[in-house]
């Protein structure tokens, strides 16, 4: 039956084969244990339709087992008493529900077998479900730290690139020129300063010393 199909098909899934191949791990888990739990109910109710049917055929069987040996005796009666037409129209009756409950006892046979199929499919995907439901945490936690990882060892890929280090080196040295030329032009401004004070310092010496010598020769 399909349903024994599609629970086969989930009980013989590999959860960790689905992981790596999920493009959304976390999704996949999380659908695959949705759908186990959605085959567990349908497989549950399954197998008390089942049982139910069962005993509605043991029911059936025991009602014309019953009724054959009921015809067997009413025959046995009508031969006591000579009447041979009557016991075989009895035996006939007996004959037919002997053939009805031959029926219903293959019936039964098969639903006994369907109902332990259910039951051991039920117990399977019940083990796989638990099993699914302890995984899941720990799946997903691996897939995060794995993708964790990925991002790191790209970040570390896009850190390492030649061309963007040397892009780094070449802003940074131009930075320094830009740092050194300003410091050297303050300082080029400082000299000037420094020199003009020099030679006003200079010449104010000079008159000085002449209007020494000149007042001195008058």
């Amino acid at each position: 039956m399909a349903l024994l199909e599609r629970v086969s098909t989930l009980i013989r899934a590999n959860i960790n084969d689905l992981v790596d191949k999920a493009e959304d791990p976390e999704k996949m888990i999380k659908q695959v244990i949705l759908d186990m739990r959605n085959q567990l109910l349908q497989v549950k109710t399954q197998v008390a339709i089942s049982i139910a049917d069962q005993h509605v055929l043991e029911s059936k069987l025991k009602e014309n087992t019953e009724s054959e040996q009921q015809w067997m005796k009413r025959a046995e009666m009508a031969v006591d008493k000579k009447d041979d037409a009557l016991a075989r129209a009895a035996v006939e009756r007996a004959m037919s529900h002997q053939a009805i409950a031959a029926s219903f006892r293959q019936q039964v046979e098969d639903q006994k077998t369907q109902v332990e199929n259910l039951k051991a499919a039920l117990i399977k995907l019940e083990q796989k479900l638990g099993e699914a439901q302890s995984k899941s945490d720990m799946l997903i936690a691996q897939h995060r730290r794995s993708r964790a990882m990925g991002k790191a060892t790209e970040a570390g890929r896009a850190m390492g690139d030649n061309s963007k280090a040397a892009a780094f080196d070449r802003m940074k040295s131009k930075v320094q020129h830009s740092e050194s030329t300003a410091q050297a032009q303050a300082d080029l401004g400082a000299d000037d300063v420094d020199e003009q004070f020099a030679r006003m310092e200079k010449e104010s010496e000079i008159d000085r010393l002449l209007a020494e010598i000149k007042s001195k020769r008058q």
